[in-house]
């Protein structure tokens, strides 16, 4: 392996996350937080990913890095690049107070394995929100600041560490390392095999002939859509400026997470719920169609069958869970259209808000849900999950192997909006699906062998959550509860699996084929 290439990657994504931590670094000021506040939270992450962004990139380089990009280097850069951010972005919440820090330990407050545990609690909520999973730990157990007095733990956190919780999902939904394709498409011939590695946000279809157009194109539609989800927030929805900007940029990577305990049930709005199931169900839809609306290519968005399937599914689990609270629940019929539009849009697309304690629902519409935490949306859209695509796809792979058999000189194709699928993705797919079944398998393991007091409905719960990103569960982990009652251990598979599950498995996987770190 070409280690200059990774240098090249993580040192140029380091540099890029100077950026956001500048600026909410210096939102302090406006949103009250003061100098002291500041320094403190977001000064060292500063200085250490430019120190540590312009060393790699100065001298873990040579003078050949900007030849084009292998596949395998490419694949590794993005897998390994995410821990590194994700280490660096907990850093705020572990020095600036959200949970146990070395100030802590400083003013004899704390001893060192609290503090360490409190840098556990801080990586956990910075990869679940760079991975939009949007579990989180805080609550009394966990945050300093969060005392017998304090009625809203979240809402009581530092506000410029709240847009930076809320800021790091919404980076972590078009992909970090998508970030930087504007400029390293300028010096790497292989721009497109690190945009290929990470498909955490829209798919890379040339919408035009060069990567950087195509990169502004979906970073065009994205910035778009959260600005008018933010403005429709504040002006009528009737939110605050705070809260609006906040839930805009935690909606749209399909994230989660909110400026209050009770997330959207605190606001106790129809219309901010309405405005927020729209853009819900607008992250699950592939990027790529919104620019082909854009272009007025009508015939492409409506025969799309992904977008045909996802929308069918949404319907019909909002169909089935509004009958069942009807009949089961004894909720008014009002109540369970709204409530059930929701919950299938936030589970379904992966986003994690809630609007009632589904936990508690009839048995009917849990399954329905557990099945939405799975299935996700759309591929190319910032949604978790396996995807409809490929969930499609490999039925239709086992609809053609039982053909097969019953005809056997036939010729049996899998195809998709028309296109026949190659063999190599269809077998790709397979490998995908293969792997998530054992990652689940595995992780279920070990966090009943850690967490043996939970019952098996919670376990399911946080594996699915996790590998498929979507933060709320059921049983103990419901919306109304943190994931803080975790042993620590736990929260590090946890998070690990929101890392695998967030890079679409794979491309995590292929670190551990030795023949990528062969030169």
């Amino acid at each position: 392996m070409r280690k200059d290439i990774l240098s090249l990657v993580v040192g140029w994504t380091l540099i890029l996350l100077c950026l956001p931590l500048t600026l909410v670094g210096l939102s302090s000021f406006v949103l009250g937080d003061g100098l002291d506040h500041a320094l403190r939270a977001f000064l060292p992450p500063l200085l250490m990913c430019g120190i540590l962004g312009v060393l790699l990139r100065r001298w873990g380089t040579h003078e050949d890095t900007d030849e084009r990009l292998r596949d395998r280097e490419a694949f590794a850069a993005v897998a390994l690049g995410w821990p590194v951010v994700v280490a660096i972005g907990a850093l705020p919440y572990w020095l600036g107070g959200m949970f146990h820090g070395p100030f802590g330990l400083l003013a004899g407050d704390i001893d060192m394995q609290t503090m360490a545990v409190g840098y556990v609690h801080s990586w956990f909520e910075s990869m679940s929100g760079f991975t939009t999973t949007g579990a989180t730990v805080i609550d009394g157990d966990t945050s300093p600041i969060c005392t017998a007095a304090v009625t809203d733990c979240i809402a009581a956190q530092s506000r410029s560490l709240l847009l930076w919780r809320s800021l790091t999902q919404w980076l972590g939904g078009m992909g970090i390392i998508m970030l930087g394709i504007l400029i390293l498409s300028r010096y790497l011939g292989g721009g497109m095999s690190v945009a290929r590695a990470e498909l955490t946000g829209p798919s890379l279809s040339r919408l035009r002939p060069r990567l950087a157009e195509t990169a502004k194109i979906l970073w065009a539609i994205y910035i778009a859509l959260t600005l008018a989800e933010m403005i429709l927030l504040r002006f009528v929805g009737g939110l605050s400026w705070f809260d609006s900007v906040n839930h805009g940029f935690t909606t749209m990577p399909s994230g989660g997470y909110s400026t209050y305990d009770a997330g959207i049930m605190h606001f106790q709005s129809p219309t901010v719920e309405w405005i927020i199931i729209f853009f819900m169900v607008a992250t699950g839809i592939n990027f790529t169609l919104y620019h082909f609306l854009w272009l007025k290519e009508w015939f492409n968005v409506v025969t799309n069958n992904e977008l045909q399937v996802y929308l069918a599914v949404l319907l019909g689990a909002w169909t089935v869970m509004t009958v069942n609270l009807v009949m089961a629940a004894d909720v008014s019929s009002v109540d369970s259209f709204r409530l059930a539009a929701f919950q299938a849009a936030s589970i379904g697309t992966s986003t994690g808000y809630a609007t009632a304690d589904f936990a508690a629902w009839p048995i009917l519409s849990k399954v329905i849900l557990l099945l939405l935490m799975i299935v996700g949306a759309c591929a190319g859209s910032t949604s978790g999950g396996l995807k409809i695509l490929r969930l499609r796809i490999a039925f239709q792979l086992a609809r053609r192997e039982i053909s097969r058999i019953s005809s056997p000189r036939k010729v049996h194709l899998v195809r998709m909006d028309g296109e026949v699928v190659e063999d190599d993705k269809l077998w790709t797919i397979v490998g995908m699906l293969s792997w998530w079944a054992v990652i689940a398998m595995a992780g279920l393991l070990m966090l009943s062998f850690i967490e043996y007091e939970l019952d098996l409905e919670s376990l399911i719960g946080i594996v699915v959550s996790s590998l498929g990103n979507t933060g709320p569960t059921l049983g103990a982990f419901g919306p109304t509860q943190t994931w803080s009652s975790l042993h620590w251990s736990s929260m590090i598979i946890t998070s690990l699996m929101m890392w695998l599950g967030r890079l679409e498995l794979l491309t995590v996987i292929v670190l551990l084929t030795p023949r990528v770190w062969k030169k």
